[in-house]
């Protein structure tokens, strides 16, 4: 009997071994241990996975995005530079955030109802994020962080901030959230980005 307790007491250890290895595995990505933003998994305007590796060899428009907000008709822009440049390697990424007086209160259903109906948006919409303060989500620590770039770092400012992102995942340009995505720098920059070969 002795025998079989310790071979059911060597069983269990090796399943709570097992169980921390998966839990340590598991852990989500923090922006401390990221080495470029295709390192995050998101979650969709549908609620569901989106791991950002996905968009490895595109270069990205990463902009936190809002329904009330005086610079909301930025989505027209950004849906019109979606059209012009999607098909040479472009993929914009809208993160709504309700982090600037409320002014993206809805559900991610209305959210997406709003921009189909409103804007007819084709490019990638993805779940409410926070962008900044104490509940800042771990891709936009990452974003805002010295890490990915020095000299794009620092707090979001306002809706509608804009990263470029080249195709190796690398943050390489930063905007403020009144530049227009048709600005002649913007896309100046998007298009080198775009001409670059990814690493090999």
């Amino acid at each position: 009997m002795s025998t079989w307790i310790a071979v059911f007491a060597a069983a269990l250890l090796a399943a709570g071994a097992e169980d921390k290895t998966m839990k340590t595995t598991d852990a989500p990505l923090t922006a401390e241990k990221a080495q470029s933003v295709l390192d995050f998994t998101m979650k969709d305007i549908d609620g569901k996975d989106a791991p950002l590796k996905r968009y490895k060899g595109k270069v990205l428009l990463v902009v936190n995005v809002a329904s009330k907000c005086g610079l909301t008709p930025q989505y027209e822009a950004l849906q019109a530079l979606h059209e012009r440049l999607h098909g040479q390697g472009l993929a914009i990424l809208g993160f709504p955030a309700n982090n600037f007086r409320g002014q993206e209160p809805g559900t991610e259903a209305q959210i997406k109802e709003f921009c189909s109906s409103r804007y007819n948006v084709a490019f990638d919409l993805f779940s409410k994020v926070s962008v900044k303060g104490k509940d800042q989500c771990e891709l936009y620590k990452f974003l805002t962080s010295k890490r990915a770039n020095e000299s794009t770092a620092g707090d979001i400012e306002w809706n509608f901030a804009k990263f470029v992102v080249d195709r190796d995942g690398k943050v390489i340009a930063r905007f403020h959230p009144r530049v227009k995505p048709d600005d002649k720098k913007l896309i100046a920059v998007l298009e080198r980005a775009l001409a670059a070969k990814p690493a090999e």
